[in-house]
């Protein structure tokens, strides 16, 4: 029996499902029952049934199902799968931050820490982000964090001012400019395609913006174009399995990896083993204490319900 048969093996026995995040390994998304970006992964988290969820992610994805599921185990196979912006958004700072904005109403994007979730008014995905801001009432005066070119985007797309939090995701900050523009000169017909958490001037040159999934769909809808791709690798599996003859180009980065684009180094630490470690031995659980639990179910209950 191959690791990854154990591994569907293993989460048959234990009443687990596994959901994944597009940005993981190709192997770990085959055994998946479940893969997308984070508001589906939050919604499949939300009506799932079984009694386990292994969450192949990173840590705050896992902390969303668990405070959607208090009652279920919930697994997080790699404890050291993180995220720049929610290490970069501490919750003690946060809490001073906000402490100079009393009547803001507090929009937080999901790549953050529960505790900085329990500080929020409601919370938002890249998927929804523009809906969640945008349902606000007017001249409601609104702090958002952490990632400020989200943020920004958020801002030209509502008109909305926001106080904004300066952080951002290591892997969208990073993809070339130049190298973009030199790409557009040797491919004249490619569209280029960016998630909102890249820098300004690329979103400016960018022809579709927006989440893992809305770039995935526009791909999918228009499968014959050639695409620059401004995001993280992970989803380019998925778009050449859903558009095979769709011509993809990763965008390069700033600072050259071994694939010369854009890959989230704590995506990729999840592995069939570290699963069928984690199936094994229940690695590692995310337990929440209940009020925390509470407080920052809240805005994610909020987010939701905006969604559906």
């Amino acid at each position: 029996m191959s690791r990854a048969q154990r591994v569907r093996a293993l989460a048959r026995e234990r009443d687990a499902v596994i959901i994944a995040h597009y940005y993981q390994r190709s192997e770990v998304k085959e055994v998946a029952d479940f893969i997308g970006d984070s508001l589906a992964m939050a919604n499949y988290a939300a009506t799932t049934q079984a009694g386990t969820l292994v969450v192949a992610g990173v840590r705050f994805m896992a902390e969303t199902a668990a405070l959607l599921n208090p009652a279920k185990t919930v697994l997080l196979p790699e404890p050291e799968a993180g995220c720049s912006l929610a290490s970069n958004c501490e919750a003690d700072r946060f809490a001073a931050f906000l402490q100079q904005y009393p009547h803001h109403t507090v929009v937080t994007y999901i790549n953050s820490s529960v505790e900085v979730k329990a500080m929020s008014h409601v919370l938002c995905t890249s998927a929804n982000a523009e809906q969640v801001v945008s349902s606000l009432p007017e001249n409601t005066p609104i702090v958002f964090a952490p990632d400020r070119h989200l943020g920004r985007w958020l801002e030209q797309r509502t008109g909305r001012h926001m106080v904004l939090w300066d952080a951002v995701c290591e892997v969208h900050a990073d993809f070339s400019l130049a190298e973009i523009d030199r790409l557009k000169g040797a491919y004249p017909s490619a569209r280029v395609l960016a998630h909102p958490e890249c820098e300004a001037p690329l979103l400016e040159l960018a022809d579709v913006v927006g989440s893992t999934s809305r770039l995935l769909a526009e791909v999918v809808d228009h499968p014959d174009e050639t695409y620059i791709v401004a995001t993280e690798e992970g989803i380019l599996k998925e778009m050449r399995q859903q558009a095979p003859f769709a011509k993809l180009i990763p965008a390069p980065q700033n600072t050259p990896n071994a694939c010369a684009c854009g890959e989230c180094p704590y995506m990729k630490l999840t592995t069939l083993e570290s699963l069928e470690q984690a199936l094994i031995h229940e690695r590692e659980t995310i337990r929440i204490p209940t009020e925390l639990q509470q407080q920052a179910l809240r805005p994610l209950r909020r987010m939701l319900d905006l969604s559906r």
